[in-house]
């Protein structure tokens, strides 16, 4: 078993958990470290079943689209609504968006992809049959993105790493305007097209999931508990309900998988 990315995904994790112990600057660059080794991980898993150039493409269409829409979006207040990130607290950024954000993108497709896949098909790495399981795994992976961003917008507002010019949304969370949930629905979709097409693409290399599927579990229920238990904002408490909420749509039907799985004794 290749090691590499089940180290880069304790790694991360572990900086999660470090997250609510830290404040100010030091809080600032474990924001970086977890996102950074979220996003290596996945791409170590990936270049292990998929090879090189699978993974160039789905860094690529995540990392790239979802930077152009961050660029159009500070400058435009399009697709999401009108925004701004903190100045220097991210790291280097180019026209007003931290070169992290792009990696974030990246980091929460991967395990919302591969869940989305495996619910979809016939797992998690395999390219599902037909068009109804390809329409059914864009769909998935786009409210899998709804749902992490749930979580992710709501902790780094309270955190002050952006913020929002008009209100308007959730109840608990109106700081936060529905049209960015909007944008998220558009560009999600549009990464998750750009995805199927790559994915006819590639060998499929013999491997274990279990790294993409305890990054998703673990954003799943992890985030909730940290939202509600060990982050202080009042808001969190929404955004762990919410966030919980929709990624169960995925959630729970990987978990009853997983468990037929292990009925049959078959390799996670």
């Amino acid at each position: 078993m290749n090691r590499l990315p089940v180290v880069l995904a304790g790694c991360a994790i572990a900086a999660q958990v470090a997250y609510p112990l830290t404040s100010g600057q030091a809080r600032d660059l474990v924001t970086v470290a977890v996102v950074s080794l979220l996003a290596a991980a996945g791409l170590a898993h990936a270049a292990a079943r998929r090879g090189a150039v699978w993974t160039a493409g789905f860094f690529a269409i995540t990392a790239g689209i979802g930077f152009a829409s961050e660029v159009v979006g500070t400058a435009t207040g399009y697709p999401y609504g009108c925004y701004a990130y903190a100045a220097d607290r991210l790291g280097p950024a180019l026209f007003d968006v931290p070169l992290v954000v792009p990696l974030a993108w990246t980091a929460g497709m991967y395990p919302v992809w591969y869940v989305a896949s495996l619910l979809a098909g016939r797992s998690g790495i395999s390219r599902p049959d037909g068009n109804r399981e390809r329409v059914t795994r864009i769909a998935l992976t786009t409210v899998g993105m709804v749902g992490w961003d749930l979580y992710l917008d709501p902790q780094m507002v309270s955190d002050g790493q952006w913020s929002w010019c008009n209100g308007g949304g959730l109840p608990g969370l109106e700081q936060i305007p529905l049209t960015n949930y909007l944008g998220w629905i558009v560009i999600a979709t549009l990464m998750a097209v750009g995805l199927d097409l790559l994915d006819r693409t590639g060998p499929v290399q013999p491997g274990t999931d279990t790294v993409p599927l305890v990054l998703f579990v673990w954003t799943w229920l992890g985030s909730a508990l940290a939202h509600s238990v060990f982050l202080g904002a009042p808001e969190l408490k929404y955004s762990a309900l919410y966030g919980s909420a929709v990624m169960s749509v995925l959630g729970i039907p990987l978990l009853w998988s997983l468990r037929r799985r292990a009925g049959t004794g078959a390799r996670v």
